[in-house]
C-alpha cells in the first residue's frame, strides 16, 4: 500500500533543506525514509519554482506539484521490527537465544521472514549498538521539550484549596540554557501557549523541536513514523521549524530534557517548598526569578554558565521570531447553506463564502481574532471573527447581484429609486416607510410599486401615485388597480377639496330647506 506524505511534512522538508541540512539529516530529524527524502528533494530541485515559493504556496497548489509521490508501508517489515523490541527487551535474561525467539516469531507472523534474513535484519537495526555515548549537539539545532513529572501547586484564597499545575520544561541541549514555566494542563491550548512563551523567552527558533509522545504534541506514537498533531505541524509551520518527536522505548532520546527535569526539581521546586500562591502568574514570576539565578550559576568544568554559552554561541544559530505570535487554531465542518452562508457552530453565527460554493461542503479553521473557510485545501473565504450570537457576517464581493442589491437595501436607498419617477412616487415610498414599524414589509411594497415603471411608465406611474396621495391611501394594491383601469389618465380636480362649498352641485329642480320646514 502506499500513503502520501502529509503536505506539512513536504514543508519541513523544504525547511530543513534551505537550513543546509543533508537528506540523511532531515530523514533522521523527520523519521522518514532517506530514500523518500531523496525523492521528494529531487522532486523539489527539479521544478520551476524556487523553494521560497513553495513555502507561500497554499496547501491545494502545493498538493498538485506532488500528487503521486509516496512513502511506502511494509506490513511485513514493520512486523519484524516490533518483535525485534521485544527481544532487545529479553536479550540480558539467562539462557538468552535467537533461535528460540525464530520460532516463538514463526509461529505468529503471518509472512515469516526466514532464519537468515531474521538474524541479518537484526544485525542491521542494532549494528551499531555497542554501548551509549555522549551526544554532541550542534548549536541551535534542536529544542528538547517535556512536562515535569511532579507538579507544582496554587491555592484557592478563599477555600484553601490546593489546585495542583503542570511544569512545562524547555532546554538548548548545546548551552544548556532552560525555560521553565507553570501551566494549567498539559491539554493542547496550554502546550501551545507554553511553547510560543519559550520561543519568545529564547528569542529565537532552532531548526527543529523535540517533543516526548505527549498526547498533545503527537497523534499516533511509533518508533519509526510517530503522527505529529495537527495544530503542533501548524505551530512549526509559523514559527518555520520542524518537529521531531523522541522514538517510543528510546529513554536515551529524551536524557537530556529529563536531567534538566531533575535539576529543575532541586533549583526551583526545593527553594519555594515552603512558598504559597494564590495564582499561576505569581508562580512563574517566582520560577523565572529562580530560573534566571539557575541559568546563571557557572558549570562545575567550564569557566562559563548557561546564558552565557547560550548567548556567546547558540543564539546567532537560531532563526528570527515572525512578526507575530502563533494564534491557536480549531477546525469545524460547515455545508455552505442556499443564502451563501456557512454556519460557525461555536459562536452560532454565519459568515459569507463565494455564492458559487453554495452547497459545497467546506472546512473552517478559527481562532480568538479570526474566521477562515476552506475548500480542497484552497481558503475561499477570512473574516475578522464577531461573537454576536446570530450575526451574519458579509461580504459584499461574496454575493451574486441579486443578494448585492439586496443588501443595500435601506430607506435611502428607495427613496433615491423613486425620485427618479417623480414626486408623487417619493411621497407614497416615504408613506410606506411611515407607516410600518418593520422596515422589511415597507421594503417589499416600494420596491413593488417602483417596479410598475417597467410595465406603465414613469408618468403613468407618477399619476397613479398622485390620486393614491390625494386619498392618502398608501396601498401597492390600489396603485396596481389605479393603473389598469387608466384613471390615472383622468384629470383629477384637486381644486376646493377644503373649501366650505357644499358638494352638491346648484339646480332649478333640487328643492331646498325651507320645503322640510
Amino acid at each position: 500500500m502506499a500513503n502520501p506524505l502529509d503536505l506539512m511534512d513536504i514543508r519541513q522538508i523544504i525547511i530543513s533543506h534551505l537550513d543546509g541540512e543533508s537528506n540523511r539529516q532531515i530523514a533522521k530529524t523527520l523519521g522518514i525514509h532517506r530514500n523518500t527524502i531523496n525523492t521528494y528533494i529531487q522532486h523539489i530541485t527539479s521544478c520551476d519554482w524556487p523553494m521560497e515559493e513553495l513555502l507561500k504556496m497554499s496547501d491545494a497548489a502545493l498538493r498538485n506539484l506532488f500528487p503521486t509521490l509516496t512513502t511506502i508501508k511494509n506490513p511485513r517489515y514493520d512486523e519484524l521490527m516490533v518483535y525485534f523490541e521485544q527481544i532487545k527487551m529479553a536479550k540480558e535474561h539467562p539462557g538468552f537465544t535467537f533461535l528460540i525467539h525464530y520460532n516463538e516469531y514463526k509461529e505468529q507472523a503471518k509472512e515469516p521472514y526466514s532464519y537468515t534474513q531474521f538474524m541479518e535484519h537484526y544485525k542491521r537495526r542494532y549494528a551499531n549498538e555497542k554501548g551509549s555515548g555522549k551526544l554532541n549537539h550542534e548549536a541551535g539545532k534542536e529544542l528538547f521539550v517535556d512536562f515535569a513529572g511532579k507538579k507544582l501547586h496554587i491555592v484557592n484564597r478563599e477555600t484553601g484549596e490546593k489546585i495542583p499545575v503542570e511544569v512545562f520544561v524547555a532546554i538548548f541541549p548545546h548551552s544548556g540554557y532552560t525555560y521553565v514555566r507553570a501551566c494549567m494542563s498539559q491539554k493542547r491550548e496550554d502546550f501551545i501557549e507554553s511553547m510560543t512563551h519559550a520561543l519568545s523567552f529564547f528569542q529565537g527558533v532552532p531548526k527543529a523541536i523535540v517533543s516526548d509522545n505527549l498526547k498533545t504534541a503527537v497523534t499516533r506514537a511509533s518508533k519509526y513514523e510517530p503522527v505529529i498533531n495537527k495544530t503542533f505541524k501548524d505551530f512549526a509551520r509559523h514559527y518555520n521549524c520542524v518537529i521531531n518527536p523522541t522514538r517510543t522505548y528510546s529513554a536515551q532520546d529524551k536524557a537530556l530534557v529529563e536531567n534538566a527535569v531533575n535539576l529543575s526539581y532541586q533549583r526551583i521546586y526545593y527553594p519555594i517548598r515552603e512558598m504559597t500562591f494564590f495564582s499561576l502568574e505569581d508562580l512563574n514570576k517566582t520560577i523565572l526569578s529562580f530560573l534566571d539565578r539557575y541559568n546563571d550559576l557557572l558549570f562545575q568544568r567550564k569557566d562559563t554558565s548557561r546564558k552565557e554559552l547560550f548567548q556567546s554561541v547558540e543564539r546567532q544559530y537560531l532563526k528570527s521570531l515572525p512578526s507575530s505570535r502563533y494564534e491557536l487554531k480549531d477546525y469545524r465542518r460547515a455545508k455552505v447553506q442556499k443564502i451563501g452562508y456557512v454556519y460557525f457552530s461555536p459562536d452560532k453565527t454565519y459568515y459569507s463564502v463565494p455564492y458559487r460554493y453554495i452547497g459545497k461542503r467546506t472546512q473552517v479553521e478559527y481562532t480568538k481574532s479570526r474566521v477562515e473557510v476552506y475548500y480542497n485545501h484552497e481558503r475561499i473565504a477570512i473574516h475578522q471573527r464577531d461573537p454576536t450570537k446570530g450575526s451574519y457576517i458579509t461580504q459584499k464581493d461574496h454575493l451574486s447581484s441579486t443578494h448585492r442589491a439586496y443588501s443595500e437595501w435601506s430607506p435611502e436607498y428607495f427613496k433615491n429609486l423613486a425620485r427618479k419617477h417623480g414626486e408623487y412616487v417619493l411621497a407614497v415610498v416615504k408613506g410606506f416607510l411611515q407607516e410600518n414599524d418593520y422596515p422589511e414589509v415597507a421594503y417589499k411594497r416600494a420596491m413593488g410599486v417602483i417596479q410598475l415603471h417597467k410595465t406603465y411608465g414613469s408618468e403613468r406611474l407618477n399619476n397613479a401615485c398622485k390620486r393614491a396621495y390625494s386619498g392618502e391611501v398608501y396601498s401597492y394594491k390600489m396603485i396596481c388597480n389605479i393603473l389598469k383601469t387608466k384613471l390615472d389618465t383622468q384629470q383629477l380636480n384637486l381644486d376646493g377639496l377644503h373649501d366650505d362649498l357644499p358638494h352638491i352641485p346648484q339646480h332649478e329642480n333640487i328643492r331646498g330647506a325651507n320645503h322640510y320646514q
